[in-house]
């Protein structure tokens, strides 16, 4: 008996490697039967991305790596992103009853909403490598630092627009909690959150909640 039910799980483990040997994207067909190309899969594995199916990746699977690239660097990745923004803007201009008292507020991320990121990640293999957070947030402080943008930081902030930076003592919290913990201090003082725009599901989720959120598109990497 013991030696059948050896054979029987060493057997089931030759199956079980086999099939992964001969398993290929470009083998596989749907339920109905019609054949997956590369280009499909790899849209599916980005739309996935996008609508939070997919969530805690930490690379680009490999074989989607030039898809994505391609896509990043393409008119469709700009009219998605620029849709986004169109849908801001109607959203606030029906449906924000604005006071114009100071207090009226709208979030943006900075990384991958206000600054694209997609110049690192061309020479970082469009998310085929594991996000190194250090060299990422240095080729950011760098842009940042870039005299253009230094002035256009500061006109933002003269026309009453807050920045508001992650310090060292917000690192103990995962962003999620850090960005909930900000809308919960902006709400406290009194201003009214109409919206939030942003590359990552972190962005929004938590409590409190926000009135309504956008989402642009980032199939480069996941933080929770």
């Amino acid at each position: 008996m013991g030696r059948l039910l050896c054979f029987l799980l060493c057997f089931s483990s030759f199956l079980i490697s086999a099939t992964f040997a001969d398993w290929n994207i470009l083998n596989q067909r749907t339920k109905g039967g019609l054949k997956i190309s590369l280009k499909s899969y790899c849209e599916g594995w980005r739309i996935n991305v996008e609508l939070h199916n997919i969530q805690g990746f930490a690379v680009v699977p490999e074989e989607c790596v030039s898809y994505i690239g391609k896509y990043v660097t393409s008119i469709q990745y700009k009219v998605d992103s620029e849709r986004t923004i169109e849908e801001c803007r109607l959203y606030l201009s029906t449906s924000c009853p604005l006071k114009k008292d100071g207090k009226d507020a709208w979030l943006f991320d900075i990384d991958d909403t206000l600054l694209s990121t997609v110049p690192y990640f061309k020479k970082h293999h469009f998310g085929g490598e594991k996000l190194n957070l250090t060299l990422l947030e240095g080729w950011m402080r760098n842009i940042l630092d870039q005299p253009q943008l230094t002035t256009l930081l500061m006109l933002v902030i003269m026309v009453g627009t807050r920045l508001i930076l992650r310090g060292p003592d917000d690192e103990l919290n995962e962003v999620q909690q850090y960005k909930a913990n900000v809308r919960k201090q902006l709400i406290s003082n009194g201003y009214r959150i109409w919206g939030v725009v942003g590359d990552q599901y972190s962005s929004f989720e938590g409590l409190p909640s926000v009135r309504r959120s956008f989402k642009l598109p980032n199939p480069f990497y996941y933080v929770s």
